[in-house]
């Protein structure tokens, strides 16, 4: 019997560095080439000015009391900003802790506190968020921080040193090791706090660096970045793919938006562009979509959340983005474990998270056991190797719950591998429903309504039932112009394709569906709503006289 388990090629070896040292040996190779341009602010670095920058930003760090392991918060959306501080205080060895751009004050307050946060770097008010008042707020109850600068503003001014103190930042480099933390991630909470993700400079600098390496970034590539920079997706993928292969980071908009993403793509001529499923879609539907120039687009990610196999293949065949890779992980894993291959076919790549990356092993068990299951068995993704974090931090507790004796991070998918490796998602074992003793999968369902000429995005969810414990809802977005779709024309869609207990028995028709910054579709926000949608009447379509059972 041939086990579900794969390991990563050895072949390019992993980089031993800190991320300042990486830096640092890119800007000496390519020193006048662009290493950052953010289109919205209209500014621009050379990789000799970007290091200038960084380190001048350190020093001012340092002279304000930051030393190595201090936690710095960064709060705010995409700028030059975030990317100066993340590199910043990569030099001085202090802990970058990213914050949320939505969190509100009480969440705000626990992630300082949790973290000991002792300084932040802030942008001022965005949206309705009033980052500034907030962090006074946050001051009045936890104490004063060492440093509280914002960006764009006089103390911003106030924290960069007119120059960088060569010396005494070549001191603290060579007292940093590549395996300390360098960063925190709180990854979302469905219930309670979230927790800290802990990551080394060995983490996640390898990550962004093999994710480059699958990419095939040179020193000639342009990377767009909507995506934001407070997850992995903006600076590990983005930012630590490009400064590892002296290409471009380009930041279109504080914010996704669709038209300043693909203006951008034209205008700085990018080569690569970077999307969760949801903002490849928004772009397709652009009314004057074919009016931009993507002839220079090469490759791409799509990653964040399950990608539908007909929004990848129009990424490929409308966006001119040939290579592009679909790419599978978590924020405790740095965050890329699989990864599709530019070279892989088109059902390959449309149709699996791709294989393990390198010096990597990935393998699927089953949930309750523990077992490593056969090929083609569904079962809970695990992964080991360079990529797993450190520890959720200072919390030993969930940390030992996500993490086994040997060092396989559990990550709570369900997914298929096949005798090449490749994988695929399956869904999340807490999105799975159990209606009346079937096991059922909603991404499967899912990827079927995509098939359906008038929808454009589905997500199905499991909601109470008293009969068979669980039943199916499909939340649907419309094409614009189509006609009203109740559950029972769903129904008959779906009748002699689906095994009947896959067929959703309610219906919600939606102009978009909660998701979080990053661009993820909350389906526990979702089954929150539905329990109120049920119990309105005419709010949910309810196909039950139409179900044999």
């Amino acid at each position: 019997m041939t086990v579900a388990h794969d390991t990563g090629p050895t072949d390019a070896p992993l980089l031993e560095t800190t991320i300042s040292q990486a830096l640092r040996l890119t800007a000496e190779q390519f020193r006048e080439r662009e290493a950052m341009v953010d289109a919205h602010a209209g500014r621009r670095w050379s990789y000799a000015e970007f290091q200038r920058d960084v380190r001048r930003l350190a020093r001012g760090l340092h002279r304000f009391g930051v030393r190595k392991g201090d936690r710095v918060g960064v709060w705010g959306p995409n700028s030059w900003e975030w990317t100066l501080t993340q590199f910043a205080t990569a030099e001085l060895g202090a802990i970058l802790v990213n914050i949320n751009p939505s969190y509100r004050q009480h969440e705000l307050n626990y992630v300082i506190k949790q973290s000991g946060m002792t300084a932040v770097v802030s942008s001022g008010s965005f949206k309705n968020q009033d980052y500034p008042g907030m962090l006074e707020a946050a001051e009045q109850e936890l104490g004063d921080f060492s440093v509280k600068a914002i960006m764009g503003c006089p103390s911003w001014d106030e924290l960069i040193a007119p120059e960088a103190d060569d010396q005494l930042l070549d001191e603290i480099a060579a007292g940093l090791e590549n395996n300390d933390p360098i960063n925190i991630q709180y990854t979302s909470g469905t219930t309670g706090f979230p927790k800290g993700a802990t990551l080394t400079h060995r983490n996640i600098l390898n990550n962004g660096f093999f994710v480059g390496e699958v990419n095939r970034y040179t020193e000639v590539d342009r990377i767009c970045i909507p995506v934001p920079f407070y997850h992995c997706f903006g600076m590990v993928m983005g930012n630590l793919a490009a400064i590892t292969h002296g290409s471009t980071m380009v930041i279109p908009a504080p914010s996704f938006d669709p038209v300043a993403t693909l203006r951008t793509v034209e205008e700085e001529r990018c080569t690569s562009l970077y999307g969760v499923p949801t903002m490849f879609i928004a772009e397709l539907g652009l009314e004057n979509f074919a009016s931009f120039d993507l002839s220079t687009l090469r490759t791409g990610i799509m990653a964040g959340s399950p990608c539908p196999e007909e929004i990848m293949r129009q990424v490929i065949d409308k966006m001119n983005m040939s290579e592009v890779t679909i790419c599978y992980g978590m924020t405790e894993t740095s965050p890329v474990s699989l990864q599709t291959r530019p070279e892989d076919n088109l059902d390959l790549r449309v149709g699996t998270v791709g294989r393990v990356g390198p010096h990597a092993e990935v393998k699927v068990v089953d949930p309750g056991t523990g077992e490593t299951l056969p090929v083609g068995a569904a079962g809970e993704l695990c992964t080991r190797g360079y990529l797993v974090m450190r520890e959720y931090w200072e919390n030993p507790e969930k940390t030992a719950e996500a993490i086994d004796s040997d060092m396989w991070m559990h990550t709570g998918d369900l997914g298929r591998m096949d005798a090449q490796g490749y994988v695929r998602v399956t869904g999340r074992i807490k999105d799975m429903v159990i209606r009346g003793g079937e096991n059922i999968y909603p991404r499967e369902i899912e990827e079927f309504l995509y098939t359906h000429p008038d929808i454009i995005d589905a997500q199905v969810i499991g909601v109470p039932d008293e009969t068979y414990g669980e039943e199916l809802m499909a939340w649907v977005r419309l094409r614009e112009g189509a006609p009203r779709l109740t559950s029972h024309d769903l129904r008959d869609f779906c009748l002699g394709v689906l095994a009947h207990f896959k067929i959703p028995r309610y219906v919600r028709l939606v102009d978009e569906f909660p998701t979080t910054v990053t661009g993820k579709v909350r389906k526990v926000r979702m089954r929150q709503l539905a329990l109120d949608l049920l119990a309105t009447p005419g709010e949910v379509d309810d196909a039950r006289a139409e179900k044999p059972d």
